[in-house]
């Protein structure tokens, strides 16, 4: 598999199209780990996850074989456009719907211009204990949760983080402005000193 090493995922997956199947195999290792993390974030829910996960590799397999895959932006992000949609399928068939994402709402908490004022991020990531900042991200609503980890924790760029959630740009940075707000608003709630 060392041949296989040097190459990119976008060569893998044409080389994997060709039905090399070794190359689908190094894809897989490359990226399971990130993809698994992502869904299990996504679904809190070990078994759903599973099927996602799963079931987007399928998918991924299927679309490179049948020469639909196109060699746009990382694969990562591919594949965890994919499982976006999957879960996302997977709520509506359910019927489990989310009342409130956080997108729309009209708290003051959301709109109090006070809170935006200096970028937090930095400041945060900065003198945050990793520990406690994990705990109120997962306080936030799934859709700021789900900006911050493709941002900070998959080093996502905001147009793949809009490709990948499918929704606007503009959408995806207005998540991460209210998820920003709601995790300062926490700080000085709290009147936390987060250290290092």
């Amino acid at each position: 598999m060392s041949k296989f090493a040097a190459m990119s995922d976008h060569e893998l997956a044409e080389l994997y199209e060709q039905g090399v199947d070794k190359a689908f195999d190094v894809l897989l290792e490359r990226n399971q780990e990130a993809l698994y993390a992502y869904v299990m974030r996504l679904t809190q829910d070990v078994e759903q996850a599973n099927d996602v996960f799963q079931e987007t590799f399928m998918k991924a397999i299927v679309c490179i074989r049948s020469h639909q895959y196109r060699a746009t932006g990382k694969f990562s992000a591919w594949l965890m456009r994919i499982a976006h949609n999957l879960v996302i399928d997977a709520v509506r068939n359910s019927k489990i719907m989310p009342q409130c994402d956080g997108d729309m709402q009209s708290n003051v908490l959301y709109n109090n211009v006070r809170l935006s004022q200096e970028c937090c991020e930095d400041d945060m990531l900065r003198r945050a204990d990793v520990a406690t900042l994990s705990k109120m991200i997962g306080m936030l609503p799934p859709v700021q949760q789900e900006i911050v980890h493709l941002r900070f924790y998959e080093d996502l760029s905001f147009k793949e983080i809009a490709q990948i959630t499918n929704v606007s740009i503009n959408t995806a940075l207005g998540r991460m402005r209210y998820a920003t707000m709601n995790l300062r608003k926490m700080i000085m709630d709290n009147s936390l000193e987060l250290a290092v």
